[in-house]
C-alpha cells in the first residue's frame, strides 16, 4: 500500500481511479470539472484510460487555457503525493506509443496494462481503439467521424448554454442520438463483444476501456465490463473502494443530487422560520 493512503483525511481515499477522454486541447473539453473531481480524492492508483491529449485536435491549431494546464498540474501533484499514475496511451494521443514502457518517477507510459482488484480480479485496462473496426482499417474514416462528431459537440455547446439560461440542466445532444441511432447502437454492441472476446480468450476476469465515450458497468457472458465513458459530454470516471467494488460516478448525478439536498435544506430551514 503506498504513502497516498496515510496522507491527511480531508479528501476521500480509494484504492483505484480510471478515466479516459479528456480531450485536453479541444474547446468541449470539461478541464473545470476534472480537475474539481480529482482534487476530491486520494488515490493509490490513477488510470488514465487513453485520449487524455488531443493530438488529432493539435494538429490542426493549438487550443490549451490555463484550466487545461490545471488539469496536467493536479496529475503531477498526485504523482508527487504517492499516486501511482499509470497513462494507457489511445488513438487521440497516439504520438505517445512510441515512448511506451517509459516510467518517470511515479509515471509509467503503456499501451496496456493488468489491474488486480483488491478482491483479486484480473482486468484488461486498455484504451479500446484496437477494437474498433473503423479505426483500426479505416483511417480516413475515423478522422470524418471525429470532425461530425466535433460538430455535433459544437450544436452541443450552444444547446446548454441556452438551456442553463432558462434554468435546465445539462443534456448530452450526442449521447442522446448514441442510444437512438441504430448504427451507433450497432457499433457500442460489436465494440463490447469483440473487447469482451479477446480478454476472454487472454485469461481476464475483465476490462476496463473507454475509446466510444459511452459509460457503463455490465456483464459480458463470463467477462466483465466497465467503460470510463468520457470528460467531454458525460463527465464519468470509474473508483475501486477498498473492498475491490468498482463504481460508477457521474457528474450529472452528483449535481442532482446536491440540488436535491439544497432543496431540501432549504424547505427545512423555511419550515423553522
Amino acid at each position: 500500500m503506498s504513502s497516498a493512503h496515510f496522507q491527511s483525511t480531508d479528501k476521500q481515499s480509494v484504492r483505484t481511479l480510471w478515466i479516459s477522454d479528456v480531450h485536453l486541447g479541444t474547446r468541449d473539453c470539461k478541464a473545470e470539472h476534472l480537475a474539481s473531481f480529482l482534487k476530491r480524492y486520494r488515490a493509490d492508483t490513477l488510470y488514465l484510460v487513453g485520449d487524455i491529449i488531443d493530438g488529432w485536435r493539435l494538429r490542426s491549431g493549438i487550443y490549451w487555457p490555463q484550466a487545461h494546464t490545471n488539469v496536467i498540474r493536479r496529475l503531477l501533484t498526485m504523482s508527487k503525493r504517492g499516486t501511482t499514475v499509470i497513462y494507457v496511451t489511445g488513438n487521440h494521443d497516439e504520438f505517445l506509443r512510441r515512448y511506451s514502457a517509459l516510467i518517470l518517477g511515479n509515471i509509467h507510459l503503456v499501451d496496456e496494462a493488468e489491474h488486480v482488484t483488491a478482491d483479486g480480479r484480473r482486468l484488461l485496462v486498455v484504451h479500446g481503439d484496437q477494437f474498433d473496426v473503423v479505426t483500426r482499417c479505416h483511417r480516413w474514416l475515423a478522422f470524418l467521424g471525429d470532425s461530425a462528431y466535433g460538430v455535433t459537440l459544437v450544436l452541443n455547446r450552444w444547446l446548454n448554454h441556452w438551456r442553463e439560461r432558462w434554468g435546465y440542466g445539462y443534456w448530452s445532444l450526442s449521447a442522446f442520438l448514441k442510444y437512438k441511432v441504430k448504427t451507433a447502437v450497432n457499433f457500442i454492441g460489436d465494440f463490447e463483444e469483440a473487447i469482451a472476446h479477446e480478454c476472454q480468450r487472454r485469461g481476464f476476469n475483465g476490462v476496463v476501456c473507454g475509446h466510444i465515450h459511452h459509460a457503463e458497468i455490465r456483464r459480458l457472458g463470463e467477462v466483465e465490463y466497465f467503460n470510463c465513458g468520457d470528460w467531454v459530454e458525460s463527465c464519468t470516471a470509474l473508483i475501486e473502494h477498498w473492498d475491490g467494488s468498482i463504481e460508477l460516478y457521474r457528474l450529472a448525478e452528483k449535481q442532482a443530487l446536491l440540488v436535491r439536498q439544497g432543496a431540501e435544506l432549504a424547505s427545512v430551514v423555511e419550515t423553522a422560520a
